[in-house]
């Protein structure tokens, strides 16, 4: 089928861990004039990338761990920038990426993660936390210690805080007034826990929880009220900014839900998370849902073709438009449950899932996880077939000043 240039043709850029941007190696630079010029060079090339192989759209990470790649008002300066947390790193790289995603036709999302402090919890993470440079505010770490707990072997706000919510709200809308981004957008980590490692929000939950059923009908209507204000508070701001969330692939499994897929993934959305994606795309509290498939078709318990086609029966009639988060960093590696991958390095499954995407109307777009990978060696192959493809559409305009 002729390929639709109009699709969302996105890619994430990840921040976290310096992953996609900036390098490590820039965050440790001495000179900051060499180091705001290494770190300007390499996003340019990133969008120049993005530009060749057609996408249109980027998700930037601008607030990857209660920090901040811009101006706040309410965290302090990423350490990803200068290896150094609060430290001004003498550029605004919000403001510079989204003059530069312009100028190539590329809308620029930012992408902010409401709830994580920290990657974990070393004693090196809570003194860094404890003495962030004065350049910039303090980390909430310090200022709101009461609102900090351990999940996942990470340092979180917990959820379940009224407080808190209203800080994430607001830390949310200073990006949407104070600059001309094209959307925001969340993944999946709003309750994230791991089996050894567990949230304990049992005293917020004695406080504030005790209208509820249980701690779980509590937390699905806390991370519920926080996409509600979080939408409701850009709408007023900016009512064209759009409002996406990326969760995971499986909102529930029809075995816990008739309204479910035909899946056995290990972690859902409503039973996992805690967060009722399904209801914020049937009430259109967000623009739009971006689930990350990142199986194959072959995986027969959580299969791509099956979970597509779930979501686009999901938002068939709503006003919420559906993108779908494309696993490339998995093309040409298979594994004994997914060999699929492997096949044509990477191209067969990608090539198949781009495919039933753009025949089901539903589906206005994907994103890759992540950018990354479009210039790794061993992805050649796929980050080729992307270029055929998708490199084909011309540039858009961005009309900038939302």
């Amino acid at each position: 089928m002729p390929l639709d240039c109009d699709a969302f043709h996105a890619s994430w850029i990840a921040t976290v861990l310096n992953l996609d941007w900036p390098s490590r190696s820039s965050s440790r630079m001495g000179d900051d004039v060499e180091r705001i010029k290494r770190q300007k060079e390499e996003l340019l090339r990133l969008f120049d990338e993005a530009s060749e192989h057609g996408i249109n759209a980027v998700i930037f990470q601008v607030s990857p761990t209660a920090d901040a790649f811009y101006q706040s008002s309410y965290l302090p300066w990423s350490s990803y920038l200068t290896g150094t947390l609060g430290k001004d790193p003498g550029f605004d790289p919000l403001k510079f990426a989204i003059q530069e995603a312009h100028k190539r036709g590329i809308e620029l999302h930012a992408w902010l993660n409401p709830y994580r402090v920290s990657m974990d919890t070393k004693p090196s993470t809570r003194k860094e936390l404890r003495n962030s440079s004065n350049e910039s505010p303090a980390s909430v770490f310090k200022s709101h210690p009461d609102w900090v707990s351990v999940s996942a072997d990470r340092y979180v706000l917990d959820p379940g805080i009224p407080a808190v919510r209203e800080w994430v709200t607001n830390v949310t809308a200073e990006v949407v007034q104070k600059y001309d981004v094209d959307g925001i957008q969340f993944d999946d980590y709003f309750y994230y826990e791991t089996a050894s490692s567990k949230l304990d929000d049992e005293k917020s939950y004695a406080r504030f929880g005790t209208r509820f059923s249980s701690k779980y009908e509590w937390r699905r209507y806390n991370t519920h009220t926080l996409v509600r204000e979080i939408s409701d508070r850009i709408k007023a701001i900016k009512p064209n900014v759009r409002f996406g969330i990326s969760p995971s692939g499986v909102w529930r499994n029809a075995a816990d839900d008739p309204r479910g897929s035909a899946t056995r993934a290990g972690k859902t959305n409503y039973d996992g998370d805690f967060a009722d994606t399904r209801r914020w795309v049937k009430e259109g509290m967000i623009d739009y849902i971006a689930p990350q498939i990142y199986w194959s078709f072959g995986r027969k318990d959580v299969s791509y073709g099956t979970i597509a086609k779930w979501w686009a029966d999901t938002v068939r009639g709503t006003k919420t438009d559906l993108y779908i988060g494309l696993a490339l960093y998995r093309a040409g590696s298979g594994t004994t449950l997914e060999p699929n991958w492997q096949a044509g390095e990477g191209v067969t499954e990608i090539k198949r899932q781009l495919e039933l995407n753009e025949s089901l109307p539903e589906v206005k777009g994907s994103i890759l996880f992540r950018q990354g990978f479009l210039s790794d060696p061993k992805l050649k192959a796929a980050s080729n077939y992307l270029k055929k493809t998708w490199g084909k559409c011309k540039p858009r305009k961005v009309d900038g000043k939302k």
